[in-house]
């Protein structure tokens, strides 16, 4: 699994957004985002389409969230933007690709593995995980001599 640059964009900017108590204009959010506002605008709109943020119009219009940041996982933001979170298709639960080498493949436990881990760590993190802070650490192992 590789996050796109929407999916990295499309975080930073519910990050921002889950910073401020109101309404931020595109264009400050694309200012402390470092993301054009060009792509922001088409971002913005997917995140609205899937129901993560509100848009206001006018002078004083902008973008806020619509959901509070502890009810937004970021398994379900990054499955929605960038698909399955399988690094290959042999092991993906919601867009499974079977491969002739499947039977009998010793690369297959390492990619389930790589999937189980990526989707428990995203699928236990909300944007207030992110925005407190608390983030699991994956424990170091200690080579033995």
């Amino acid at each position: 699994m590789k996050v796109s640059t929407r999916g990295e964009y499309a975080l930073r900017a519910l990050i921002l957004l889950g910073q401020q108590s109101g309404v931020i204009s595109i264009g400050e959010i694309a200012e402390k985002t470092l993301v054009p506002v060009n792509y922001l605008e088409q971002i913005l709109l997917q995140l609205k389409n899937l129901g993560y943020v509100r848009s206001k119009r006018g002078i004083r219009g902008g973008y806020a969230l619509r959901k509070p940041p502890d009810q937004i996982v970021i398994g379900e933001v990054i499955r929605q933007l960038e698909g399955p979170l399988a690094p290959m298709g042999c092991v993906s639960v919601t867009a499974y690709d079977p491969c002739p080498l499947e039977e009998g493949c010793l690369l297959k436990p390492l990619w389930t593995l790589i999937r189980d881990t990526v989707a428990r760590l995203l699928e236990n993190t909300t944007l207030e995980d992110l925005l407190e802070g608390r983030i699991p650490r994956e424990e170091r192992r200690v080579k033995k001599a």
